[in-house]
């Protein structure tokens, strides 16, 4: 009887006992935190420029970057400023080249067209450069890759130059377009 009451006494304790569930936590390698780093800027991004405004009635959304674009010479040149700082920071942060190279080329895209009056401003409700850049982040942070070298911060700085010589020629041919139609307004030489 006594080795019942001892047994019962046992199990009870046995029983009473909750097993003590350990929770691990898994840190993602630096790498990883890294990649994620850049989705929150990309993704403001293409919120705010690209997909900021819905057309009621349709799935169609803009931003803030063709409206921008409306405004002479200075519109397309802010908005490529911006999205150039957004290509620094993927490079600081170790986005490879080949990602560098087409966000890049996103820009340069919306830029050069984006010179043209009417055309440009038209193109920017479509192409939504910061958007294609944004997903382009959301495959590299989804799948592994390199480190950024010394290389890439040549590319980055070569494109760079690139992009504010385009944006410094689409700056002055849309000054010497607004003067040449001041001058017509007015009606002199």
């Amino acid at each position: 009887m006594q080795f019942a009451i001892e047994a019962n006494a046992l199990k009870s304790q046995i029983e009473d006992r909750k097993p003590q569930i350990l929770e691990w936590e898994v840190l993602p390698p630096e790498e990883k935190r890294r990649r994620q780093g850049l989705e929150p800027l990309f993704k403001w991004l293409s919120l705010i420029m690209d997909e900021f405004i819905r057309v009621p009635g349709t799935k169609f959304k803009f931003g803030l970057d063709p409206l921008i674009g409306l405004l002479p010479g200075l519109g397309d040149t802010s908005s490529a400023l911006v999205s150039a700082f957004a290509l620094i920071q993927a490079a600081r942060l170790g986005v490879p080249k080949i990602l560098l190279a087409r966000m890049s080329l996103n820009i340069l895209i919306n830029e050069l067209i984006g010179i043209v009056p009417v055309v440009g401003d038209a193109f920017s409700f479509w192409f939504k450069s910061n958007a294609r850049n944004y997903r382009i982040i959301q495959g590299h942070i989804a799948t592994p890759g390199g480190v950024s070298r010394r290389s890439d911060w040549v590319f980055v700085i070569a494109v760079l130059v690139l992009l504010f010589g385009i944006v410094c020629c689409g700056l002055v041919v849309s000054f010497l377009l607004l003067r040449e139609i001041g001058k017509l307004l007015a009606g002199g030489h």
